[in-house]
């Protein structure tokens, strides 16, 4: 799985963009309110790992995460 953090813009929030390893987006949310779409992605149990990974990835880069 991949984690790309993308930086919002004027009233866009920033966003973050889950994709598996064909590159197909899994899950696309803010930042600041992910539970329901990783609820809905089944990733629910490891949320707290991702949003800890999440916090200190820089915007724009590409993020290989083993789960």
């Amino acid at each position: 799985m991949y984690i790309i953090k993308v930086k919002g813009v004027a009233k866009i929030p920033d966003y973050v963009q889950l994709r598996d390893e064909k590159f197909t987006l899994l899950a696309y949310f803010r930042v600041d309110r992910p539970e329901k779409a990783l609820d809905k992605a089944g990733l629910a149990d490891k949320a707290e790992y991702i949003m800890n990974m999440i916090k200190d990835l820089p915007f724009g880069q590409i993020l290989k995460l083993e789960l």
